[in-house]
């Protein structure tokens, strides 16, 4: 019993073939056109007016919508509603059991990730996003349920939109799968 466990270990499937130089040099484009947006407008207008626009858990999901676009996790529905939901939950979580952050982070992530897959938004950057809401400090608590649209929501939809215009300028590239 223990042997057939630990065998699940191994492995066993072919490791998925490494992409060409031409796919590098998309998902950095995305990347950086994405992510540099998102900080350009919080260094510039949201931090000025005690918010921001740029979370960690946004260059998780820059891998993503633009090195993995294929992927059922980077599509529209996931990305956006995986961010807003974990961050709902997360600052509910904040809230509800802040005064312990160990507890609250991990209910906040466990839920969110079931709300996530309840949905079928789960989009595992999100993950972070929520565990942001109860570790982020004075800052992001004090954006409340704000967190959720801003930075989460708005954040996530610069992050598609700069995913549908770069990743559709090659031939060989379509974005996305599908939107719900």
């Amino acid at each position: 019993m223990i042997r057939e466990y630990l065998s699940k270990m191994k492995g066993g499937a072919k490791s998925p073939p490494g992409v060409g130089i031409t796919e590098v040099a998309w998902s950095l484009l995305g990347a950086v056109i994405g992510v540099g947006i998102c900080g350009y407008l919080s260094a510039n207008y949201f931090e000025p007016r005690e918010l921001t626009l740029l979370i960690g858990s946004f260059g998780a999901s820059a891998v993503l919508v633009y090195g993995a676009i294929k992927s059922p996790l980077a599509q529209p529905r996931n990305l956006l509603g995986g961010h807003v939901l974990a961050g709902i939950i997360g600052v509910a979580c904040y809230k509800a059991f802040g005064a312990t952050p160990w507890m609250a982070g991990a209910i906040a992530v466990s839920l969110a990730i079931a709300a996530m897959l309840l949905t079928k938004t789960l989009h595992p950057p999100a993950g972070a996003t929520a565990l942001i809401a109860v570790i982020g400090g004075d800052k992001i608590h004090n954006l409340g349920f704000l967190y959720a649209f801003v930075p989460a929501g708005l954040g996530a939809l610069i992050l598609l939109v700069v995913a549908l215009l770069v990743n559709n300028l090659s031939k060989n590239r379509k974005y996305p799968e599908y939107w719900f």
